[in-house]
């Protein structure tokens, strides 16, 4: 009984865990401020005690849970609204590298050292530090870097290229199944693709995996269960 009780809170809490997510928006998930981070961590010792603690009572759990969520939302309202109010509780941005020198009073200040400065321009693609023209940690601690001019990457603008322009690419097809809405929100119906996939040789739209449109309106096509050989190459 105790077993079952066990899996019915884990469920229920997960649940709830799930809506209230949802409540405080995709910011939550890639763009933690350390209020955030706080509220986070606040709701998921709620979802823990209120699974395996048999003295906390299931609805006092989602309650504390509600409150957390509401104080995040009201927050996040008040500081979309105030400058001052954003700064005091998210931060402001810290520059770590200017003019091409590190600043090692930002360094003590924002609690990196050298090392991890030069892993997270890795990760961004420098591994000469000697390229960068200045580095800012951002309120949610990622670190964004600007290189020097003579080492922009090569626009077209810059040799004074024309270029077509290109939109935003629509998803037609999902896992064999057509997406209608998408489809209607680039002005196509499905006759339209059903004919255009025919015209590709492609017959049956449950062998597909994904198809993508573009502006252009060029079909991007991925098939189901492409096979491999032994040596993990595609046949």
């Amino acid at each position: 009984m105790d077993f079952l009780m066990l899996i019915v809170k884990a469920v229920g809490s997960l649940f709830a865990l799930f809506i209230f997510t949802k409540a405080l928006g995709k910011k939550q998930i890639n763009q933690l401020n350390m209020f955030d981070y706080v509220i986070g961590i606040s709701i998921g010792n709620v979802v823990a005690e209120m699974t395996v603690n048999k003295e906390v009572i299931f609805w006092d759990g989602i309650i504390a849970m509600g409150i957390y969520s509401f104080i995040a939302i009201c927050v996040s309202l008040l500081t979309s609204k105030s400058i001052i109010l954003r700064r005091l509780i998210g931060g402001t941005p810290t520059i770590i590298i200017k003019n091409g020198k590190i600043i090692e009073q930002s360094l003590k200040k924002t609690r990196i050292d050298i090392n991890d400065l030069l892993e997270e321009a890795r990760i961004s693609g420098y591994f000469d530090l000697s390229e960068i023209e200045y580095a800012i940690m951002e309120d949610n601690g990622k670190i964004s870097f600007l290189p020097k001019s003579q080492y922009k990457p090569l626009t077209p603008n810059d040799i004074k290229l024309k270029t077509n322009y290109n939109g935003i690419c629509t998803n037609v097809i999902i896992d064999g199944k057509i997406m209608k809405n998408n489809l209607k929100s680039i002005n196509k119906d499905e006759k339209w693709l059903l004919k255009r996939l025919e015209n590709l040789h492609y017959k049956d739209v449950n062998n597909l995996l994904l198809v993508f449109c573009d502006s252009n309106e060029k079909l991007t096509i991925y098939e189901k269960n492409v096979p491999l050989n032994k040596y993990g190459n595609l046949e």
